[in-house]
């Protein structure tokens, strides 16, 4: 499972990023190949420069071990068995879609494609929209702030990639126009966020229509995206039993989060089918009698005695993670659950297979105490930015997790 410490990127901001096989750098990221196989395309190789003469790589993305903002980390030790350019007929998002015009049905000029908005997705990245904002271009010419002004006073524009035409099939006499369609069926592969986007645009039936064909957990996902009057208007078309399957398919915070813009007639009536353990919890939350931290904290995370060596870990992460609420940290306990330290998933990529966890963790850890509140959580996830903050008792046994995820749109109560 490749890690991220974002969902999101955008290609202008990762294009030019360096690249280590394993933990030795060997160049920076040129572009990236995508394939139009499903309704968003997906990423599926990335093309790698390096200096001094040496030929590019072409990565597989499945050999990508870390993807950020400032690094990308491919689990890869030769790297001559990838020196290799794109096959033929390949579609590049910076040599044929970057800076490229955006024509309408009727080939009018609409816009200029100043960037393109990547999302990770189980595992996958996809290329979500084309932007065409003068944000995104500052940004690329290296003026923030100035963007960030622009940012503040909504001169953002973007398009969904369900919107974009298939590209030609011989790629390579692409000259210059990106073209926009209507809205299309089976939407089951879109990434939640933009899946919710599309559907705040639609009309009342085409909305339910859509949404009633979605499985369970993507159905959970993007209602959580959706805004609030959406949510009550799909909520509130759905027979109780259904609505109860999805609220069941989120974090008790997340839950709450939903159920609180209900008429509470209809928030009871759900409350009385979703899963028993969780339901008091949920409750707890949405009336506000207790915002202890507690109630947002998760048990499903990932934890380690010292001993676990590195390279078993790293084998076996994939499996490991497998319905964990937090997978961007190992916590590292001994047999009473004492917390003895934290290690990043990053930190864990770059160590040495042969090396132990206790020999690369962080001892040092920042942790929630069990009598802290929903404020104290929001305070230190901004004040030190990470994705999820331990919880645990006075003689440091780890009582649960807090994912930033989980807590990030819920305001805490006002005294």
């Amino acid at each position: 499972m490749v890690a991220a410490l974002e969902h999101e990127f955008f290609l202008g901001e990762i294009l030019g990023r360096k690249v280590y096989l394993k933990s030795e750098k060997t160049g920076r990221l040129d572009d990236l190949v995508i394939v139009e196989t499903g309704r968003i395309p997906e990423v599926t190789h990335l093309v790698v420069s390096r200096s001094f003469g040496y030929p590019s790589l072409l990565l597989p993305w499945d050999k990508i071990a870390l993807i950020s903002n400032t690094e990308i980390v491919a689990d890869v030790v030769n790297a001559g068995d990838y020196e290799k350019a794109p096959p033929a007929g390949s579609i590049l998002l910076k040599d044929h879609i970057l800076d490229k015009k955006i024509l309408d049905m009727d080939d009018h000029e609409v816009e200029v494609v100043y960037d393109v908005k990547l999302v990770l997705q189980n595992g996958k990245l996809y290329a979500s929209e084309v932007d065409f904002s003068r944000y995104r271009l500052l940004r690329r010419l290296g003026l923030k702030k100035l963007a960030n002004f622009m940012v503040e006073h909504n001169e953002t524009a973007t398009v969904s990639w369900m919107y974009v035409q298939p590209l030609p099939e011989h790629i390579g006499s692409f000259s210059g126009s990106v073209k926009l369609k209507v809205l299309k069926d089976k939407l089951h592969d879109i990434h939640p966020v933009d899946l919710a986007d599309i559907l705040e645009e639609l009309d009342s039936h085409q909305r339910m229509a859509i949404f009633s064909e979605l499985e369970p957990e993507h159905a959970s996902d993007t209602l959580e995206e959706i805004e609030p009057r959406v949510q009550r208007e799909l909520i509130s078309a759905m027979k109780l039993e259904a609505a109860a399957k999805l609220i069941n398919e989120m974090s008790p915070a997340q839950a709450a989060d939903i159920l609180a813009i209900l008429p509470t007639a209809e928030a009871d009536a759900i409350l009385k089918l979703i899963d028993k353990d969780s339901a008091p919890t949920v409750q707890q939350i949405i009336e506000g009698h207790d915002e202890n931290i507690l109630l947002f904290a998760t048990q499903q995370y990932v934890k380690m005695p010292e001993s676990a060596p590195v390279g078993d870990v790293l084998k076996d992460y994939r499996e490991i993670v497998r319905n964990m609420d937090v997978d961007m940290y190992v916590y590292v306990t001994d047999a009473k659950d004492t917390l003895r330290g934290v290690v990043d998933l990053r930190e864990l990529i770059a160590a040495e297979p042969g090396q132990i966890i206790g020999e690369i963790m962080t001892d040092n850890v920042i942790s929630l105490n069990p009598d802290e509140t929903l404020q104290d959580a929001v305070d230190m996830f901004g004040r030190y930015g990470f994705r999820a903050i331990p919880v645990t008792d006075n003689e440091e046994r780890l009582l649960g997790v807090v994912s930033f995820d989980d807590i990030k749109g819920i305001k805490p109560r006002l005294d």
